[in-house]
């Protein structure tokens, strides 16, 4: 039931240099389903990561962390089924042992290898199936492979998310391929979430940590369906340098804004593909929150319309039920709010109309408009705060029926 989200066309995901990837069905928690990805990258690579704020994070996670602190990265393992989170020290072991299993067949160090686990949370990772698996993932390494893993990474994802650009640097032609999975347990401070984003630029490691954390901030921390922040949430950004282009050094350099721009415009498209495809989900809503005193009390506001179950069933009912988003406004934690100065308008793509002013009800708001643009699949409520120049942008969808439906059968 996704919405607005078309599969990925195979041809128009385009192989990035350095990087090959190979996927198979291991059986980790369901038989007969592609569970299983190995992704190898060329000697030189750079890799920079964001992770989970969860306190409760998953063990692949903290052996993530630590291996990237090490630097000279060459592969990533990545399984389904199982989140290997609330495992204590033997879920830390058996992520250990995974690494071990994939550096020992790629010729590489464990401490070179990067684990991601998504799935079931306070089960144990069969470790045993997930390294039986490892030999047909590898001989399956292809550069062509970006469809193939989009898919192994999917739990209750109903579409796989890939996206694919290419710019122009130095002279030189720098690809930029992703994937991302997700669809329940998301919200900002990463989600249920896994997203890994290719490319081929020289990058210095610097601007690679600074830009994967520039890009998850406008990005995938920008996102709710349910507002659960999970123990497994990981963005990876890569960089092998096959491209030739001069490394990028310099933060004020013109290269430097094509390639930040191509890798926040295929990161945002890959956050909107989870909203889109939220568990459940009829409607995809875009949270506009302007005039504020900051960028973070932007978000603020954003996230309290985006999370709250009353409006977001509202919204799937397509009941113009709008003292909820003030409600939601209200409580965000602006303690010197002035609401006699808030404005708020409800859109879709071919109107919109004020819905308050003046501390209620916009005198011109006619109940028919809200229920006919609630009617569409892609809504936008837009808050301007009066109290500054600062803006930022929420996506999220409604609830549903099937919301409870999935999580309710979510093991079975």
């Amino acid at each position: 039931m996704a919405v607005n989200l078309n599969l990925p066309n195979p041809a128009d995901l385009l192989p990035v240099p350095g990087v090959r990837l190979g996927v198979a069905e291991a059986g980790i928690r369901k038989v007969n389903r592609r569970d299983l990805t190995v992704i190898e990258l060329v000697a030189g690579s750079r890799a920079a990561g964001v992770f989970t704020q969860n306190r409760f994070c998953a063990a692949p996670v903290q052996v993530c962390r630590a291996h990237l602190d090490g630097g000279d990265i060459r592969a990533l393992v990545i399984n389904t089924g199982v989140a290997n989170a609330g495992t204590g020290e033997p879920g830390l072991n058996n992520a250990v042992a995974t690494c071990e299993a994939v550096a020992a067949q790629l010729g590489v160090k464990a401490a070179q290898v990067l684990p991601f686990s998504t799935g079931v949370i306070l089960e144990p990772l069969p470790v045993d199936r997930l390294v039986a698996g490892l030999p047909r993932a590898i001989a399956d390494l292809r550069a062509d492979a970006w469809f193939d893993a989009a898919h192994a990474i999917m739990t209750t994802d109903t579409l796989a998310k890939a996206v694919s650009r290419q710019v122009q640097i130095g002279g030189r032609t720098v690809t930029l391929t992703g994937i991302s999975k997700g669809a329940g347990m998301i919200r900002p401070n990463m989600a249920t979430m896994l997203g890994f984003l290719a490319c081929d630029a020289a990058v210095s490691q610097p601007l690679l940590q600074a830009l994967v954390k520039e890009a998850a901030d406008l990005s995938f921390n920008s996102i709710t369906v349910d507002g659960d922040t999970s123990t497994n949430d990981s963005f990876i950004l890569i960089a092998t340098g096959q491209a030739g282009n001069a490394e990028i050094a310099d933060a004020a350099g013109a290269d430097y804004k094509v390639l930040r721009d191509a890798v926040v415009e295929v990161s945002i498209a890959l956050a909107q593909a989870i909203v889109r495809d939220g568990e459940g989900a009829t409607k995809f809503m875009s949270i506009v929150v302007e005039g504020g005193k900051d960028r973070e009390e932007c978000r603020k506001v954003g996230y309290a319309v985006g999370h709250s179950p009353l409006v977001k069933t509202a919204f799937f009912a397509s009941d113009p039920n709008l003292g909820r988003i003030l409600a939601a406004i209200g409580y965000a934690g602006i303690d010197d709010l002035d609401v006699a100065r808030l404005r708020v308008w409800l859109g879709n793509p071919d109107e919109s109309v004020l819905v308050a002013e003046r501390g209620g009800r916009a005198a011109s708001y006619q109940e028919e408009a809200g229920a006919r643009i609630m009617q569409h699949a892609e809504l936008t409520v837009r808050i301007d705060l009066a109290r500054g120049s600062a803006a930022a942008t929420v996506w999220t969808c409604d609830f549903s029926y099937d919301y409870v439906k999935i999580n309710a059968d979510y093991r079975s």
